[in-house]
């Protein structure tokens, strides 16, 4: 059975940064492409930053480039995502999710099938 549960959340002041955790199990990384997505209140879901399961290749947002890095770790089970220099529009909730995009579709939270429960991120200015 596959299941993602993402933590690390939180309080931040705006410059500041966080490190969240998705504690994977039921896959492994060659079989589905993982990644982060976000929705803020009233907006729609944004996919955040991607890895793929093919080679590894990593996808971010325009928003979040250079601020942002996505990691796992297969040793843990674990993915992460570090965010640096954090604004107040980077407040949502965040998801973690797995799934088998097609290449172009890598950041598309709709070609992800499995999705954790959200941790909320909030930056205040």
């Amino acid at each position: 059975e596959v299941q993602l549960q993402a933590s690390g959340g939180g309080l931040v002041q705006a410059g500041g940064s966080l490190r969240l955790s998705c504690i994977t199990s039921g896959f492994t990384s060659d079989d589905y492409a993982i990644g982060w997505f976000r929705q803020a209140p009233g907006k729609e879901r944004e996919g955040v930053s991607c890895i793929s399961n093919s080679d590894g290749s990593t996808y971010y947002a325009d928003s979040v480039k250079g601020r942002f890095t996505i990691s796992r770790d297969n040793a843990k089970n674990t993915l992460y995502l570090q965010m640096n220099s954090l604004k107040p529009e980077d407040t949502a909730d965040y998801y973690c999710a797995a799934g088998r995009p097609i290449t172009s579709e890598t950041t598309n939270g709709r070609s992800y099938d499995y999705w954790g429960q959200g941790t909320q991120v909030t930056v205040s200015s």
